[in-house]
């Protein structure tokens, strides 16, 4: 399964065009790693006072994730921000929802994630009242609702979202909206 990283860092008063630019740099450096599936900047708003930058990394496994922050090469890359950054970075691995839609530019809005949900919970739901209510009709209440909710959001989590929200890419963040955005 796929392993999914924001990182928040502060930039230095200054050292914005520097930091993006070292960032972009460290980017293309970073696809040598085996295991770096994608990588994505989030800069602050036009106008903003914010010096909050957001990183986006995707990478093939748990495995490789760790592999990655263990590297000389990201080693490297953490001292030459330090120069560029205040304080420590954030790290934060996402799940769920937020794994889901986890986007490049600013999230979806909540009535379009609302609609990708319904359109992977529906069938779901259907699928497994067709084919398992005769079984599960035999069990109490309680535990009945309990094996479908857990079949709805194991199924969810690993199967369908995921291929929901590929599906739906381009009308959940459509092009004017979006960010720059590193490959």
């Amino acid at each position: 399964m796929p392993i999914h990283i924001a990182i928040t860092r502060r930039v230095r008063p200054g050292c914005e065009t520097a930091f993006q630019q070292a960032l972009r740099e460290f980017f293309q450096t970073s696809f040598a790693h085996g295991g770096v599936l994608g990588a994505s900047m989030l800069t602050p708003p036009p106008g903003s006072d914010s010096r909050e930058f957001g990183i986006l990394r995707t990478f093939a496994s748990e495995t490789e994730c760790d592999a990655f922050y263990e590297s000389p090469m990201f080693k490297a890359w953490e001292e030459r921000a330090r120069t560029l950054t205040e304080g420590e970075p954030e790290y934060r691995q996402l799940h769920g929802l937020e794994a889901w839609f986890r986007s490049p530019h600013s999230p979806p809005p909540r009535w379009k994630m609302a609609v990708a949900t319904l359109l992977g919970v529906y069938p779901v739901s259907l699928l497994i009242g067709i084919v398992l209510s005769p079984t599960l009709e035999e069990l109490p209440l309680w535990l009945n609702l309990f094996v479908v909710s857990a079949i709805i959001v194991g199924l969810l989590t690993w199967a369908v979202m995921p291929f929901v929200t590929r599906l739906l890419h381009h009308w959940l963040n459509p092009p004017s909206q979006q960010k720059e955005k590193i490959p």
